[in-house]
């Protein structure tokens, strides 16, 4: 009698091996993967979100030290005056931060609020000379660089490029609003006294346009 071993199709056997193989294969992936693959936990240091430049928190963060900042060095308007008129170098030397574009110059006065347009107004400043205009900016919208520059310490090299820094002027000047405007009813001053701190670029020593950092309506 002759003993038969059974003997599962070779086509079987080949097809469950190539499954093996491939299984294997994809293990192999996936060990990989996993080595290759870089956790980025929400808020650390690589979260794109946080590399995203925000202004708007920039401003927040820098604005109370730049207030704090203005409001120590401030000069009275009517001191400053006769200086700047007398000679602006040295007037921006002794009391100013030294800028390329103008020396940014820290200033209070009171005054009465006269006409405006564009965000600015007219400011009869007590003790001034008569040959200088005093404006004030009041919004809505709040342009330059004055209060980042102030302090002098907020250099262009901080940020990856001109927009960031421009950026963080933007969300400076707004911050400013926030704190100092947004309760005041900037449509409503004219013909009102009111205290002003702030800072102003000195480039024309006969036309001073001042953004606050402090403002109260008497």
């Amino acid at each position: 009698m002759t003993d038969t071993v059974a003997r599962k199709p070779r086509s079987a056997q080949s097809g469950r091996r190539a499954l093996y193989i491939a299984a294997g294969v994809a293990v192999v992936l996936v060990a990989a993967m996993a080595l290759d693959t870089k956790v980025v936990p929400i808020g650390g240091e690589n979260d794109l979100r946080q590399a995203a430049f925000a202004p708007d928190a920039y401003g927040d963060q820098e604005f109370p030290r730049i207030q704090a900042f203005v409001a120590e060095r401030a000069v009275d308007a009517a001191k400053l005056a006769p200086d700047v008129l007398a000679d602006k170098a040295a007037a921006a030397k002794q009391y100013g931060t030294a800028s390329s574009t103008g020396a940014i110059m820290m200033v209070r006065t009171t005054g009465v609020v006269g006409e405006g347009s564009s965000g600015l107004v007219d400011l009869a400043a007590e003790g001034m000379p008569p040959e200088i205009r005093v404006r004030v900016q009041t919004g809505p919208a709040i342009n330059g660089t004055d209060l980042r520059d102030a302090p002098g310490d907020i250099a262009f090299g901080q940020f990856k490029n001109q927009i960031e820094y421009q950026n963080a002027a933007s969300g400076i000047n707004r911050a400013m609003k926030r704190a100092v405007l947004d309760s005041i009813d900037t449509a409503a001053l004219k013909g009102k006294t009111i205290e002003v701190v702030g800072a102003f670029r000195l480039v024309n020593p006969k036309n001073w346009l001042i953004t606050p950092v402090a403002m109260t309506v008497k």
